[in-house]
């Protein structure tokens, strides 16, 4: 039995806390590691345009014989080149996405990054509101974006994005950012929840809350983000590894294990990985 709570986003509709990632998985491989993560339980699947896997993403839904009220699917505009987004663009490429997934909707669409200095971001959100008016998006919500740039939106749209997915881990905990989203009813989403499998998971105090409880370090994590209320979406193409991040039901970290996780990040402005939003650009 699915065991992944449901998180209940600011127009009503229900997302799973936990789903599958699919950054980086070639197209090629797609169809197999999200058809392994179907299997497993997993009913939320994130992937993008830019992912260049939203066919092989397509095939496994369909594949996998479930219902589509089921799932979850989530996918986003890659807003570049260096050019400006008009309403036809971001349509076109809404219509290309659905048509790569072979969905008549998605579950939820994203701006990919707000790349402020193309100041567009405000015009792509008009036309956002467009989709989710139609349907054919049951939610529409944004990507990497600062504070500044939500409230840019607020001024000139009465539609609160439902979602900001973030970078967001232990060691760069967005606290503030996090507030931000409680205050104004957005759900925040974490990308790259275990800091890519890099320093984070070999830490000395995530290593030992994973030894108390007999769990990976990667579980631990996992479990920070669901105790903060965070949507996390783990990425492997390992089946085991597949399975054992959505065994993250069975335990709970104390207050003092969630105050040793969330120390790490104190101080932590430079503990990125990927791109600052207030500067990428492609």
């Amino acid at each position: 039995m699915n065991q992944v709570p449901a998180i209940r986003l600011n127009n009503g509709t229900l997302m799973p806390q936990l789903g599958f990632g699919v950054w980086q998985v070639p197209d090629a491989e797609a169809e197999h590691a999200v058809g392994t993560a179907l299997e497993a339980g997993y009913r939320s699947i994130d992937t993008a345009a830019i992912y260049g896997n939203e066919k092989g993403t397509g095939k496994a839904v369909a594949a996998s014989g479930l219902p589509r009220e089921e799932l979850f699917v989530t996918t986003k505009l890659w807003n570049g080149p260096k050019q400006t987004w008009g309403r036809d663009a971001v349509l076109r490429a809404f219509d290309d996405s659905l048509t790569k997934l072979g969905l008549d909707h998605v579950d939820l669409y994203l701006i990919h990054w707000p790349r402020p200095m193309r100041d567009d971001f405000v015009a792509i959100w008009k036309t956002f509101e467009e989709i989710a008016a139609s349907g054919r998006a049951k939610a529409v919500g944004v990507s990497n974006f600062r504070t500044e740039d939500l409230d840019r939106i607020a001024a000139e749209s009465a539609l609160v994005p439902a979602v900001n997915q973030v970078e967001l881990h232990p060691l760069h905990p967005q606290a503030a950012l996090r507030a931000e989203h409680t205050a104004r009813g957005i759900v925040t989403e974490a990308w790259s929840p275990l800091g890519q499998g890099k320093e984070l998971l070999t830490l000395p105090a995530v290593t030992e809350i994973a030894a108390a409880h007999g769990r990976s370090a990667a579980q631990v994590v996992l479990r920070w983000h669901l105790q903060h209320g965070t949507v996390v979406i783990p990425k492997s193409v390992t089946p085991a590894r597949i399975r054992e991040n959505l065994d993250v039901f069975g335990f709970e970290l104390d207050a003092a294990e969630m105050a040793a996780l969330d120390a790490l990040g104190a101080g932590a402005a430079g503990r990125r990985i990927g791109p600052d939003p207030a500067e990428f650009d492609v």
